[in-house]
């Protein structure tokens, strides 16, 4: 009885995900925007390479004084130019927060267009 659990059990994590059985490639794929001066920190670490300590720099950060451009993001530590040019899309001062992250499929256009060479054709 136990051999055939570890059979099992050895099929269950030898069996590919769907995803990877289907040969579909996931890319994430970010809508909408977070409001710099009112986000939550489960908001922020939505954005593209914020996680929750860097979420928490930038509440600190407007807790002691409100954001008046985006650009000054580049103030609180641990956000550069580059990082600051990665997230700009995606902030705002104005309105509610609304961005969104979900995963899509890559469409073969997309593959094609990077240079992935692992895509199937």
């Amino acid at each position: 009885m136990a051999r055939m659990v570890a059979v099992v059990l050895g099929l269950v994590l030898w069996m590919p995900g769907v995803s990877e059985a289907s040969g579909t490639k996931l890319r994430i794929q970010y809508t909408g925007v977070v409001n710099l001066n009112e986000a939550t920190v489960a908001q922020l670490d939505l954005l593209p390479g914020v996680g929750p300590k860097a979420a928490q720099r930038i509440i600190a950060w407007r807790q002691k004084r409100a954001f008046k451009r985006i650009e000054e993001l580049v103030r609180v530590k641990g956000f550069g130019k580059k990082q600051f040019l990665k997230l700009k899309p995606y902030l705002t001062l104005e309105g509610p927060s609304s961005l969104k992250v979900e995963k899509v499929p890559v469409e073969e256009d997309e593959v094609r267009a990077t240079g992935d060479a692992t895509a199937k054709r």
